[in-house]
């Protein structure tokens, strides 16, 4: 009997259209030998579909039409993970999908940060990315930022502010900032990815425009300096706690000073096929133009970090070369990155295929791993408890 699989994708993240390329690419490339692949949308309201038209990428040119001609459902824990048709008829089957393990393809805020990783493990079923912390630390930019500062991994100073304080206080705002970073500065919402929301300023003028641009996305920003003599170089990971291994490093090629959303999604692929491509479009030298012990670095670093934060599955970890100093540093991870980086390991013989095999394993390696420890502990605390009064229970601690 084929393991179920079920793909998800889409969410309510401004990362949704990128994520639904991402979830089609997994989908078309999983093994039909030995899985059966299940897509399963999630609009931006976070309601779930299925049927036959929700695995074809051309059906997103009209996503109101698509709906129409699909089935809501909701899942439910009944001894594995079942998809209930929503509303449920009175007569007839209403169960519409089940799965054994779910292979999250969803991008940004709300969906990679944790928030589904959390849905899924709730439901008990095996989910083949990185577990809840990991996910939370590795979206928020600043947490990110310290936990891998204080385990020596090189990042770059930064100073982080929210919505709230500068409505507040704008001009004491923006003069900490000074105080703490020099022109040219990059601003960047904490938690989101894609490249949306990001952008450089070189004066006052073009930081508060910047800060303004930024919180239209996220109630916290980071502002931190930019680095002007800068080679981007990325480098997926694959394992977990236990092992893990890197990829072959990229350099991604920018029409601007900042890899940006176009860059990255529309225009990088031939004959305008990036919408289609995901990240797998974007144009980018592979392998980097780095050297020998350069490249060993970077995938040493890599594997460190993805280790620190405890991740599980595939990740992109994106780091900046100032070639001005020669130094390193590691600008972020992505720990559902787009197109699961697949690209990343053709290289090394990997097929995409095999990526999403080894994923899903790792998977099920993690829920074995689970079910070894108890999340039970047998007391009689309810055996005698009433909840009298506003004081709480008598001899409790409310």
């Amino acid at each position: 009997m084929k393991i179920r699989v079920g793909v998800f994708f889409g969410g309510k993240s401004v990362e949704h259209e990128v994520s639904v390329i991402t979830g089609l690419q997994a989908y078309n490339h999983i093994n039909r030998e030995k899985y059966e692949p299940i897509p399963i949308y999630i609009t931006k309201e976070g309601k779930f579909y299925v049927g036959e038209k929700i695995g074809v990428i051309e059906n997103y040119r009209n996503i109101p039409a698509l709906l129409r001609d699909s089935t809501q459902v909701i899942p439910i824990n009944d001894g594995g993970l079942k998809f209930l048709r929503y509303p449920m008829k009175k007569f007839g089957d209403n169960v519409m999908a089940e799965i054994d393990v779910a292979l999250p393809a969803v991008h940004g805020t709300n969906v990679e940060d944790g928030a589904f990783q959390g849905f899924l493990q709730t439901l008990g079923v095996p989910y083949a990315s990185c577990d809840v912390l990991s996910s939370a630390v590795g979206m928020d930019k600043y947490f990110m930022k310290t936990v891998f500062k204080d385990n020596g991994i090189p990042v770059l100073p930064c100073v982080v502010t929210n919505i709230k304080k500068y409505v507040a206080d704008a001009e004491g705002v923006v003069k900490k900032i000074e105080e703490a970073t020099r022109y040219p500065v990059i601003i960047k919402p904490v938690n989101l990815g894609s490249s949306v929301g990001i952008r450089k300023a070189k004066d006052r003028e073009e930081l508060i425009e910047a800060l303004e641009y930024g919180f239209t996305f996220a109630i916290k920003v980071l502002v931190e300096n930019a680095v002007t003599q800068l080679k981007e170089i990325n480098c997926s990971v694959l394992g977990d706690y236990e092992e893990a291994e890197a990829s072959e490093c990229e350099e991604p090629v920018a029409n601007d000073e900042i890899l940006s959303y176009q860059d990255k999604y529309v225009s990088g692929s031939k004959g305008g096929n990036g919408a289609k491509s995901g990240m797998a479009s974007l144009k980018r030298k592979i392998p980097a133009d780095i050297s020998p012990e350069m490249r060993e670095e970077i995938r040493s670093l890599a594997v460190k970090a993805f280790k620190c934060l405890g991740c599980t599955g595939v990740a992109r970890i994106d780091f900046m070369l100032d070639m001005s100093e020669g130094k390193i540093y590691l600008n972020e991870i992505n720990t559902i990155p787009g197109s699961l980086s697949f690209y990343l390991w053709e290289p090394l013989g990997v097929k995409y295929s095999e990526l999403l095999d080894r994923m899903i394993t790792l998977a099920f390696k993690r829920e074995r791993e689970n079910k070894s420890i108890s999340f039970s502990f047998d007391t009689n605390i309810l055996e005698n408890i009433t909840l009298g009064g506003a004081k709480g229970a008598k001899g409790s601690k409310m």
